[in-house]
């Protein structure tokens, strides 16, 4: 039965208003769960920023808000351009 959508309310801690700043992504899956950590690296050294774990219907979600942002910013702003790898190996302990 489709309704209406409900209101969700959603609190916002007060730490995490400002966000984390990644420059780096590593993702790894199990059957169950994706998990993308956010890094910011600075070499010869990094650091995780940020873990999100998350289901494989949810990951499919995500990618395809991404992909539906992306294509409004070029839209808007014009085509970003992606440089090409570094090549660095990045291992997370």
């Amino acid at each position: 039965m489709a309704g209406k959508p409900k209101e969700i309310q959603v609190d916002f801690p007060k730490e995490l208003i400002g966000g984390v700043y990644s420059n780096n992504m590593a993702v790894s899956h199990t059957r169950e769960e994706f998990i993308m950590d956010f890094l910011m690296l600075t070499p010869p050294s990094g650091a995780v920023t940020a873990r999100v774990i998350v289901s494989p219907g949810h990951i499919k979600r995500i990618a395809r808000a991404l992909q539906e942002n992306i294509s409004k910013y070029e839209r808007e702003f014009g085509s970003i351009n992606v440089p090409d790898e570094t090549g660095e190996k990045v291992t997370i302990q």
